[in-house]
């Protein structure tokens, strides 16, 4: 193995990609040869079953029906394709958290721009949890979408997507959940959320390959969204014409990584075989432990918000840009993400924050690895 390819001593960025199990892998590994034997086509045919499982195994992880499920390259495609599709004029509402995902922030803002449609931020509590009275009273006939994401990129924030959805359902507004912290290590009901549409990659909790990734879109809402564009796959020819997929399907495409999608197709099977509700404890605890011991480092302060805390831990050491601190940490083999301005624009600049070191642990997380981080932010914070 080359050097550049050691693990690190500590790896704490599960939030951003999680480490992929052995299984995962070899499924992957196993496809890839048999594409190489067979043709790509012949090959996918032979795998038929088990690519079809993978929309089986997400309805059930999210709680809702195969046909309802589409497959992805990421938690962006999926939003993407989904909110492209929703029509937009002048004077029209969309709301959304101070914390929603930047990535988010900017297609609804491209497309307030083009469309004369406004984009307005639901007011938060003081611990950054958005209002829920105020939502309500936010509420009218203008209102076009709610974009919400339920776990914010930026720290240990969990908004409360339920009662988001019960408010959108009363009101009759479309309700988009970013779900990309969320799936795998939070029990994922749509039925019960109320939302319309919710995504997420298939590379964070999940622990799939990158590249992939799950929509859910509820099967009432489908007629209300029409796609970009369709090719022979989203819109079949038949009878002299072309007629777009009553499923979920009719938001992917007709090219994909079979590879990829059973390896996700294992990686979810692994998450329902443990249990998602034993996976959120033993994060949590995981996470609970490495903000309890950053707490005791002097120069090192927590910048999570909420009150129930995700497993996404924000920290900063004082003076020092999270890039520098981050730098010192891989010298010392630990692994954590830097979030910049751009995950949460609005949310940072409200806290007059321009970046974050944010550490996230999964299930397989040892104690030596959360020593790890806190023995080399240590050292950093003490430094003259």
């Amino acid at each position: 193995m080359p050097l550049s390819m050691h693990p690190p001593k500590a790896y704490l960025n599960h939030a951003g990609a999680s480490l992929m199990p052995p299984a995962v892998r070899q499924a992957m590994v196993d496809h890839l040869a048999r594409d190489s034997l067979l043709g790509g086509y012949t090959a996918a045919a032979a795998m038929a079953p088990e690519l079809d499982a993978v929309y089986t195994d997400s309805a059930q992880l999210m709680g809702c029906d195969a046909d309802e499920v589409a497959l992805t390259t990421g938690h962006a495609s999926g939003w993407r394709e989904v909110v492209g599709s929703m029509h937009f004029e002048a004077g029209d509402r969309i709301l959304v958290a101070r914390s929603e995902w930047g990535g988010n922030y900017a297609a609804l803002t491209h497309i307030a721009q083009r469309t004369g449609a406004r984009v307005e931020v639901i007011p938060c509590t003081a611990d950054g949890t958005l209002c829920l009275t105020q939502l309500a009273q936010m509420m009218d006939a203008r209102v076009r979408l709610i974009s919400l994401t339920w776990l914010p990129a930026n720290g240990g924030l969990i908004q409360p997507a339920q009662q988001v959805g019960a408010l959108a359902r009363a009101a009759g507004v479309p309700y988009v959940l970013d779900a990309a912290q969320a799936l795998g290590q939070l029990p994922v009901d749509v039925r019960a959320l109320g939302c319309d549409v919710l995504t997420a990659p298939g590379r964070k909790w999940l622990r799939g390959p990158r590249g992939t990734g799950l929509l859910y879109v509820r099967r009432d809402f489908m007629s209300q969204l029409k796609p970009r564009t369709v090719d022979q796959y989203t819109a079949p020819y038949r009878d002299g014409a072309y007629h777009l997929r009553a499923d979920a399907k009719r938001f992917e495409t007709s090219e994909a990584c079979m590879a990829a999608r059973l390896g996700l197709g294992v990686a979810i099977r692994q998450t329902l075989a443990m249990g998602v509700e034993t996976i959120q404890a033993k994060v949590r605890e995981r996470a609970e432990c490495m903000r309890h011991a950053l707490s005791a480092i002097e120069g090192v302060q927590l910048q999570d918000l909420g009150t129930e805390r995700s497993p996404l831990v924000a920290f900063t050491v004082k003076g020092m840009p999270a890039s520098v601190v981050r730098a010192h940490l891989m010298t010392h083999g630990v692994d954590v993400a830097v979030n910049g301005l751009s995950f949460t624009p609005l949310d940072m600049a409200a806290r007059g924050l321009h970046d974050v070191v944010r550490a996230s642990a999964h299930t397989d997380t040892r104690d030596e690895e959360i020593e790890a981080l806190v023995t080399a932010l240590t050292h950093l914070a003490t430094k003259p």
